[in-house]
């Protein structure tokens, strides 16, 4: 690609070090990028300008993969916490135009779909979510061995969940030796783990096939690691739980039995953010191209 996005106006709302990369990027092939909540000294040749102008004047906006909460504020981390918000306002101005955003809220889409803001969900985008993985699954290791006393080689871990995520994370724990058990709903995933000569439980039998487990990753954004499921742990078992907010873990019970449980999110952009923002930079300026042509 050599700049395609000529004449076009992109406006960056928000970010890490990841939307760094892709301002570069964006600016090599010949968009105009419009920074929003970034420090002028870390995008220089991007035109620094706030929210709503930005809105007006971009063709397309890009919001961070982490997205915003309920309220429409921009989960980001290079200006101050709720700064940037997505009101009705900045809908209003972006009508007819292209947003591309993690996961969009019910109020966002809502918003989007009033003033025909064309929405792009870059966390559901195949190509993204699947590279992205691998950045996660680093990181949400490196976390278990920083807590664990033990080695993961060796180890009993448990992974639920197996989409793009949860099929990268089991595949590197079987490679640095732990036992592996994948546990999930889909009997073609289930098909898929022992396939890859992994252990397999169905999800609904999950506190059954924890009681020797020393490291439990959770994937699925919904409540699976229940307070029955945290009973049946270990007193020394170590939960990493990288689902998208709000998890699927209850932290509360984990707390009561003294069991560790982190919720970690946003890893790709903590543990390589150089390598999520090449990821971001080599497929959001494809998306923006298309959308936009």
């Amino acid at each position: 690609m050599s700049r395609t996005l000529e004449g076009l106006t992109v406006a960056l709302i928000g970010g890490d070090e990841r939307e760094i990369v892709l301002c570069a990027e964006l600016q090599r092939l010949g968009a105009r990028v419009l920074a929003v909540g970034f420090p002028e000294s870390r995008l220089p040749g991007a035109v620094h300008c706030r929210l709503l102008p930005a809105a007006e004047e971009a063709r397309a906006a890009v919001v961070p993969l982490s997205g915003t909460d309920d309220r429409g504020v921009i989960k980001t981390c290079l200006c101050k916490p709720g700064s940037l918000v997505l009101t009705e306002e900045a809908f209003r101005a972006m009508a007819g135009k292209v947003l591309l955003i993690g996961s969009a809220k019910p109020a966002i889409r809502q918003l989007a779909g009033y003033y025909n803001v064309r929405l792009i969900e870059t966390a559901e985008n195949d190509e993204i979510a699947i590279l992205n993985s691998i950045p996660t699954a680093e990181g949400a290791i490196a976390k278990a061995m920083a807590e664990l006393p033990i080695t993961l080689h060796g180890s009993n871990c448990i992974v639920t969940g197996f989409g793009r995520c949860g099929i990268t994370l089991a595949r590197m724990l079987a490679g640095i030796g732990a036992a592996v058990t994948v546990a999930a709903r889909n009997p073609a995933q289930l098909a898929r783990a022992k396939e890859m000569g992994l252990a397999t439980a169905e999800l609904k039998y999950l506190a059954e096939a924890v009681g020797t487990a020393d490291c439990l990753f959770n994937t699925i954004p919904d409540l699976v690691i229940t307070a029955q499921v945290i009973a049946a742990l270990p007193p020394s078992a170590l939960i990493i739980d990288i689902a998208s907010a709000p998890g699927g873990t209850d932290f509360q019970a984990a707390k009561m039995r003294g069991i560790k449980a982190f919720h970690e999110l946003g890893i790709p952009g903590k543990v390589a953010p150089l390598t999520a923002g090449r990821i971001l930079a080599d497929v959001i300026p494809r998306l923006i191209l298309a959308a936009c042509s």
